[in-house]
């Protein structure tokens, strides 16, 4: 753009302005789906009684990326690609991806108990982790974020529920699980991002017009002109 050309956008209410932003490198979404088999003892709120019937039970599941570690990229390794007739050197990412996932378990007679949400000393089994390879333009330095655009989970085996007796091993208040598999659908949207500063030239933003406030004409309620009035004859008037 020539300096006159400049001069006269500048003039028109334009201005070249610098911004920082984040550069996409390479962006992919992706489907990820896996099931889990969370095996033995497993603490709920309330304390489950010893001794629970769990006949006709539901269970049913909850699941969250980790709220600490949601996500680590374990290492990133410079592949070469042929694309469209040409060497493309892009990056083969090992990821892993941390979850959360929290079960539910309703009686017949309306009881809910939900299982206490794990940590590394108390249902540990409930912790989940998944590795996976992808591909990415992701050359070191950029950083590679993954947003969970969907994440579900369902019960497709409760398998058979038991508490220990009172006293009984493994803690008393707990749910024994076996059989029980969970299958994890997660959608995902993974970016390769690095932070730059680009110049553009940007029109000034003007306020809009006020809405008018008017006030509405006054309404008048329809009339039922089929029955109302007549004119005496037992005819309608219209």
């Amino acid at each position: 753009m020539s300096a006159k050309m400049q001069e006269k956008k500048l003039c028109e209410g334009q201005e070249l302005i610098c911004i920082n932003v984040d550069k996409v490198y390479d962006w992919i979404v992706k489907e990820m789906s896996f099931d889990v088999t969370p095996i033995g003892a497993i603490a709920f709120t309330p304390t489950v009684p010893a001794g629970t019937s769990f006949a006709g039970a539901i269970v049913t599941c909850e699941v969250t990326p980790d709220p600490t570690t949601p996500v680590v990229i374990l290492g990133r390794e410079n592949r070469v690609f042929c694309i469209d007739g040409e060497n493309v050197v892009l990056q083969q990412l090992n990821i892993r991806k941390n979850f959360v996932v929290r079960l539910i378990v309703t009686l017949p007679n309306g009881l809910v108990f939900t299982s206490v949400l794990p940590t590394a000393a108390v249902n540990p089994t409930l912790l989940i982790s998944r590795c996976e390879q992808i591909t990415l333009c992701a050359p070191e330095g950029t950083d590679v974020s993954i947003t969970f655009t969907d994440i579900d989970c369902f019960v497709c085996s409760p398998g058979t529920l038991s508490t220990p007796p009172t006293g009984g091993t493994p803690t008393s208040g707990t749910i024994t699980f076996t059989g029980l598999t969970i299958a994890v659908t997660t959608c995902q949207s993974i970016q390769s991002t690095f932070p730059v500063t680009v110049e553009f030239l940007a029109d000034f933003c003007e306020p809009r017009e006020e809405l008018p406030t008017a006030c509405p004409a006054p309404l008048r309620p329809k009339q039922c002109h089929a029955i109302f009035p007549d004119d005496g004859h037992g005819n309608c008037c219209h």
